[in-house]
C-alpha cells in the first residue's frame, strides 16, 4: 500500500470520527501528501531524476512537475511536512558526472527556460531548510545544495560522514561548518551572490565569503550522491544518499 493512500486512509478515518464526509477523488489530493510541488514551489524548478538511460536521467520540467513524484527518488517525505530526494550508487548520471542525483534546478519563465545570472550583476539568494537523512556505504558523502556556472560547481553544502564542509570550486573541504553533523538534523542554509561575492550561512551564521565574478549561474537543490558502484558496495538500490528539504526560497533583485 502506498504511503499517499495511508495517508488518505487515516484522513478519511479523522473525518468519519468528526462525522464528515471522506474525501475521494481529486478532493483526496487536497491534502498536500500527493506531490513535491505540494509541499514546495517548484514553478522555476525542474527535476533530475537518477533514472532513465545511461548518460541521459530523466528530466521533468513545468508544467508536469506540479503533478509529478516518483517514490522513492522525488515524493514527499513519510511525514508530509517536506521532499524526499532519493539517490542510490546504482543511479542514472549525467553525461558531465560519474554521479548520481535526484537534484532540482533553477529555471526561469515559469521553468520553461534555463536560469542564468551573473554575480557581479544584482542579488541573488537561495534560502533552503533540509536534512541529511541518509549516506552511502564506504564513501559517505552527498551534497545537498550548490551553485553552479555552465560548466561546474561554484560552491555547495557538503556532508562526508559527520563532517559538513562549504566547498568553493575543487576545494572540497574549504570551510569546516561542523564535525558533528547527526543525520536527520534540520538546518538552514543560505546563499547570497552580490557585487562579486558570494556569502554562504549556515543557522543564521555567516560562515565563508567567496570571491566570484563568473555568470551563466543557477542554484540546485536535493540529494547528489557522491558515490558509484565503482567505490560503494552494494550497488543497488538499497545503497543511497538521501535528503528531506522543507523549505526552498530563490529570490533575484
Amino acid at each position: 500500500m502506498s504511503r499517499t493512500h495511508i495517508r488518505t486512509l487515516a484522513l478519511a478515518a479523522v473525518l468519519a470520527a468528526a462525522g464528515l464526509a471522506p474525501l475521494t477523488g481529486q478532493a483526496a489530493a487536497l491534502d498536500g501528501c500527493s506531490y513535491p510541488a505540494e509541499q514546495l514551489d517548484l514553478t522555476n524548478w525542474k527535476e533530475t531524476l537518477p533514472t532513465g538511460s545511461a548518460g541521459s536521467p530523466t528530466e521533468v520540467k513545468q508544467p508536469a512537475l506540479a503533478t509529478f513524484a516518483s517514490d522513492p527518488w522525488f515524493t514527499v517525505n513519510p511525514a508530509c511536512t517536506g521532499v524526499q530526494f532519493r539517490a542510490a550508487v546504482n543511479g542514472v548520471t549525467t553525461s558531465g558526472s560519474g554521479y548520481p542525483r535526484s537534484e532540482l534546478r533553477e529555471m526561469t519563465n515559469n521553468g520553461t527556460a534555463n536560469a542564468s545570472w551573473s554575480a557581479t550583476s544584482g542579488t541573488h539568494t537561495l534560502t533552503f531548510r533540509e536534512a541529511f537523512k541518509h549516506l552511502p556505504n564506504d564513501k559517505p558523502e552527498v551534497v545537498g545544495a550548490q551553485i553552479h556556472d555552465a560548466e561546474d560547481d561554484i560552491t555547495v553544502f557538503r556532508l562526508e560522514g559527520t563532517n559538513l564542509y562549504i566547498t568553493n570550486g575543487d576545494d572540497t573541504h574549504y570551510k569546516l561548518v561542523t564535525s558533528s553533523y547527526a543525520l536527520n538534523t534540520v538546518y538552514e542554509g543560505e546563499f547570497v551572490v552580490s557585487g562579486g561575492e558570494i556569502k554562504a550561512y549556515y543557522n543564521g551564521t555567516l560562515e565563508a565569503t567567496i570571491p566570484y565574478t563568473g555568470s551563466g549561474n543557477y542554484f540546485k537543490a536535493g540529494a547528489y550522491t557522491q558515490a558509484n558502484c565503482s567505490n560503494s558496495a552494494p550497488c543497488s538500490a538499497d545503497n543511497y544518499g538521501e535528503v528531506h528539504i522543507y523549505n526552498l526560497e530563490v529570490t533575484h533583485s
